[in-house]
Order: structure tokens, then sequence, then C-alpha cells
């Protein structure tokens, strides 16, 4: 009994998440200006279901949710990016940070270092002291500079690296207003992968390359991110870069730089810390090169959380085409989102379209 309340320690309570609402146009604070949803999911699969003798019936409103109707009557479901495929229990440890992180460890895989920590409001309802205080007290512990980030986050937004005091506050503080939980954990280095599985099967690996920009000796770093921003629309890829976020001016600031800074001809300025498309970060496609080691880990993984179709989130010091040797899993997704991914290519276009095919197959007879 001990030790099972040990570990129940280690965990965080309870979760009640609020249902996002459906207002589709608003600000948020990642990075980026996201407009309407224009997700790639429910357009692909309809063009797909016509192959397998399927039809897919969307919600005419919002078109982020839909009905499949197959030929032997079976009907599945979908919304965004969530499809009748993982067991539920399974997807929503998944989606939380701090669980999923818990079972992994109990499994042996490597896993960032780091504690939850929960709200005023949150320590109240449930009798913890694992408050914003107690968050900086442990903050101390790992050393700065470390990650903040929401537990039930997605797309990096408020996922922050803080210096200081000043700075762990702030991104707390700023967490709590969308999430009742925060994780504070260690900051690892390395390239960063995603690598996503279907069943027995690795369909795509990428790298994952923070929003950047790369300078032409003239022209600002306000004025390159508006033209990586046009680049962004020519390409139907829904993100918006917001300038105004503090995440920008924060990292600007330790590299001693503003946006009215011109960088040198050849000269890259990072300007996030998180790597997620979503927030304006590049995708490098390294499918053909991954080292089957790493295929191997990434299928065991996904299989022992439960789950059949899972992005995994490396950092590997060193690259995906070695021998794993040092690298920590960052976190698993259960409803990997490929909309970015599919605009970078024909090829890639061509891997995501194999990739719901298959899934549509499996749906069928599921």
């Amino acid at each position: 009994m001990a030790k099972h309340c040990v570990m129940i320690a280690q965990m965080s309570p309870i979760r009640k998440r609020s249902r996002p609402g459906r207002k589709q146009v608003r600000a948020i604070s990642n990075g980026v200006k996201k407009k309407s949803e224009h997700l790639v999911l429910a357009g692909m699969l309809q063009k797909l279901a016509k192959r397998i003798g399927a039809r897919v019936v969307l919600e005419p409103e919002w078109k982020i949710a839909g009905q499949i109707l197959f030929k032997n009557g079976k009907k599945s479901y979908f919304r965004y990016n969530t499809l009748d495929l993982n067991p539920v229990g399974a997807s929503d440890i998944a989606k939380d940070k701090d669980y999923a992180a818990f079972f992994m460890r109990k499994m042996g895989y490597p896993t960032v270092r780091g504690k939850s920590f929960f709200s005023d409001e949150w320590c109240e309802a449930v009798g913890s002291k694992r408050n914003i205080h107690a968050a900086y007290r442990y903050a101390q512990t790992l050393g700065f500079p470390l990650i903040v980030k929401p537990n039930s986050g997605t797309q990096g937004i408020d996922v922050a690296l803080v210096h200081d005091k000043r700075d762990f506050y702030r991104a707390m503080k700023q967490i709590f207003k969308h999430d009742r939980i925060a994780l504070v954990q260690k900051q690892v280095h390395g390239r960063d992968y995603r690598i996503v599985v279907l069943d027995k099967e690795v369909i795509s690996t990428y790298e994952r390359i923070p929003l950047n920009v790369v300078g032409d000796g003239h022209l600002s770093i306000k004025q390159l991110l508006a033209k990586k921003s046009r680049a962004f629309v020519a390409s139907s890829r829904d993100t918006r870069i917001n300038l105004k976020d503090p995440r920008i001016k924060a990292k600007l600031k330790y590299q001693g730089r503003s946006l009215t800074y011109v960088p040198r001809r050849g000269e890259q300025v990072f300007l996030l810390d998180n790597a997620n498309l979503s927030s304006g970060g590049d995708a490098v496609d390294v499918t053909n090169n991954i080292h089957p080691a790493f295929k191997k880990l990434a299928i065991k993984l996904t299989k022992d959380m439960g789950l059949r179709l899972c992005g995994v989130d490396l950092m590997i010091d060193g690259n995906v085409a070695q021998k794993p040797q040092k690298y920590r899993i960052l976190e698993i997704n259960a409803a990997p989102g490929l909309d970015h991914y599919v605009k970078t290519g024909k090829a890639q276009q061509k891997i995501v379209e194999n990739l719901y095919l298959k899934v549509l197959k499996s749906l069928a007879h599921k």
C-alpha cells in the first residue's frame, strides 16, 4: 500500500479539461495566429474513401467532424485529427503528458526529467501544495534554463524556455490561464525528430527545426518573418507568425538581438525554442534515412503505450540515421496532425495519403 501511495504522489490528480470553443478565428500565444480550421484530414479522407468504395459525410458548418460510411455497412467517425483507431484509454493517457511520461519511465524508456505542478485553484480542489511557488523551488534544483509547458497542450502552445525567476513566473502564469497543470522539465539538447507509426510500420520520420530566419544582409528579422509568413500563405500552410509573442522577444533578447536587427547573409537566427511545425517550425524529411534501431524503438513504444497510430517525438544527441545512443522521448501523440508536414513536398503528400488509405482499410474491417 505504501508503494502504491508513492506512485500516486508522483502522478498528477484527476484531470478535467475544458472543451475547446467552436469559434474558429482567434489569436493564440504560440507564435502564430490561426485562421479558420482547414484540416487536411477531412479533405483527404473524402478523396481516399472513394478508392475503397466508401464515402465521407462532413458536418457542414465547421467541417472538422465527419462520418465514414463503408460499403460493408460499417460506420466510423473522426474529429479534427482523431480517428476511431486508437483505444480510448490509451489515447487519453497519451494526451496527458505527465501520465504518459510516468508509464514510459516505468517501462524503462528514457524520458525528460521533470515534475507536474498545479494552479492555485486546482491545488485547493485536490488538496495539494504543489503550487507555482513549489514549482519554482523545484526549478531551482533542476537549474536554469529549463522548459515549462502545459500538461495537456498541443502544437507548442505556451511552451517556453525560461532563464530566470521572472521568466519562470511569467510563463507559468500564462500556462495556468489555459491549463490547470504545468510541467517543469530539465532542458535537453539535440535534434528534434517525429516518427509516425501505424501498427508495425514507420510511416514517416522528419526532423523538426524551430521557427527561424536566414539573413540576406539587407532585411531585418521583422521583414524576414513577414517574408516567411507570405511563403506560408502561398503554400496554403495555415500558420500566421505572431510578432507580439513574448517568447520571440525573449529568445531574441538572450541572443542580443531584436526584431530590427539585420542578420548577415547566411546568418540563421532562431526565434522560438519549441520545434512544432504549427509554431512556424520547418520539417526536413528523413524517412528513408532512419536507423532500423530507431524504427524498432518507435514501433515498440507505440505498442507498449496501447496505440496503433502514434507520433513519437525524440530529442537525439546525434541524428536519427545513427544507431541510438543518447536520446530522450519528449512525448507521444495519439493523433499526430500531419497538416503541415503534408505541405512540405509531393513525396510527403504521397506518404500521408498512403497512411490514411491504410487507416481507412483498417477501420473498414476493425
